[in-house]
């Protein structure tokens, strides 16, 4: 099973958190991916974050990524969101 765990920060501290899981492996990783972080960000209620290039290499590089204020077109109100893949 993919399972994508998402966290919000606020002062450092988590705020909440969310583990989105998906098991439908005839689709492709990508779409496994975009799939969850479209779950997570329902949950708590954002819209999707904007990829942008050092997103894309730190997830590629490390699993895991962390979306600020210039990841989202509206305003927020906490200090980023983090997505990282637990188990694949």
């Amino acid at each position: 099973m993919f399972r994508l765990w998402g966290r919000l920060f606020k002062d450092n501290r988590m705020v909440k958190d969310y583990v989105a899981e998906d098991s439908d492996y005839s689709k492709d990783r990508k779409t496994m991916i975009f799939d969850t972080i479209r779950e997570i960000c329902h949950e708590f209620d954002l819209a999707k974050p904007i990829w942008l290039l050092p997103n894309i290499d730190e997830f590629a590089a490390r699993g895991k990524v962390r979306f600020g204020a210039d990841n989202f077109i509206e305003q927020i109100d906490f200090d980023y969101l983090e997505i990282q893949i637990i188990e694949e």
